[in-house]
């Protein structure tokens, strides 16, 4: 059964309760009468595994560009140093 959190409009009064998927959403504040609405709070995420960086993530070709990029700007060193020793 999901645990759903609410807090109170009015009076700020916060509160946890475990809920059927099929039950209404509570709107009352049992505190106040006042107005309920629901908390949606931030989900526990774990990155484990590959995938999870842009580079993890490319097929072999996008990597190989990756590469060139590199041998790019190495090459691009090696023609600079073939100039100056001209």
């Amino acid at each position: 059964m999901p645990t759903y959190a609410y807090r109170c409009a009015d009076c700020a009064h916060a509160f946890d309760i475990y809920q059927e998927f099929q039950d209404d959403a509570l709107t009352v504040c049992p505190e106040c009468g006042g107005r309920l609405r629901k908390v949606f709070g931030s989900l526990g995420v774990t990155f484990k595994g590959a995938g999870f960086y842009r580079t993890d993530s490319r097929s072999g070709s996008s990597s190989g560009g990756g590469s060139e990029k590199t041998s790019g700007s190495d090459g691009g060193g090696s023609t600079q140093a073939s100039k100056t020793s001209e």
